[in-house]
């Protein structure tokens, strides 16, 4: 059952109209989405996008095509190689453990991603599958071995993740392979938001309108810099991979019928419907 289009729209609308108003910030939306079979990328302008070419990251150019944000359907922001994702990344987060001395960084498989508005689909046996809406980070240039100080330069933008976690596997087995990694269990979008100070925003997850986590971005442990810095002396980082930042709170099982609501200020609401 697809959720209700006009709602998404108008929710992402909003959140376009609300970005930060500072030229010298240069502050823009990115989407990708499908149009009558093919994949574009554009900028989010209100309730419509301007196609581009040269993808996110070349130099782009816009094409002149103009479309109704209605009338296309939203896809996950970028295109990248890798996944990664931070754990323990807020104090509300720790419950009874120390807090990490690093960012904790494990992966996601690229095939777990899913669309806006797209379902996450609960695999066989699974019992105990759980929201975690997050900040994602969306890397803008190919960064190895960077310093902190350095590390905001190799990041594009800002989007909104949801780390669905199967619990009971994430307890029980070796890796997080299926517990993080099942497919439908990193939803991304719905826009990626360039020059957004994400530290003066609010991120909250609702589940069937009903709120379930709420922190200020500001209250991460390491933040986007640190993460970055950290990844890339020991993995390289390529335009267009996201590193999922880390939950706040706690976190409950989600049912099938749910409607999973991970929103941010300034970047929009990821919406997915939880079904199997």
């Amino acid at each position: 059952m697809e959720i209700s289009r006009r709602s998404f729209c108008e929710s992402l609308s909003a959140a376009s109209l609300a970005l930060p108003q500072n030229p010298a910030s240069k502050a823009a939306r990115y989407v990708r989405y499908e149009h009558r079979g093919k994949v574009a990328f554009g900028i989010l302008d209100g309730e419509s996008i301007r196609e581009i070419r040269g993808g996110l990251f070349a130099s782009r150019s816009e094409t002149g095509v103009k479309l109704r944000l209605a009338e296309v359907k939203l896809r996950w922001p970028c295109e990248p190689t890798k996944v990664l994702a931070v754990g323990l990344n807020f104090k509300s987060h720790l419950g009874n453990q120390p807090a990490p001395q690093k960012p904790e960084l494990f992966f996601k498989a690229l095939t777990s991603l899913q669309n806006p508005d797209g379902e996450i689909v609960t695999p066989s046996g699974a019992k105990n599958v759980h929201y975690e809406g997050e900040l994602v980070i969306v890397i803008g240039k190919t960064a190895r071995r960077v310093s902190s100080e350095r590390a905001a330069d190799y990041i594009f933008g800002y989007t909104c993740g949801n780390d669905v976690s199967e619990r009971d596997w994430q307890r029980g087995d070796l890796q997080w392979w299926r517990a993080k990694g099942s497919d439908t269990f990193a939803p991304l979008g719905p826009s990626i938001v360039v020059g957004l100070d994400y530290k003066k925003s609010r991120l909250q997850t609702r589940v069937n309108n009903e709120v379930k986590q709420e922190q200020v971005l500001s209250d991460l442990i390491f933040d986007a810099s640190a993460i970055v810095s950290f990844t890339s002396q020991y993995v390289t980082l390529e335009p267009g991979d996201v590193i999922y930042t880390g939950t706040p709170g706690a976190t409950t099982a989600m049912k099938s019928g749910d409607v999973v609501e991970v929103e941010i200020d300034g970047i929009g609401v990821l919406r997915n419907r939880v079904t199997g």
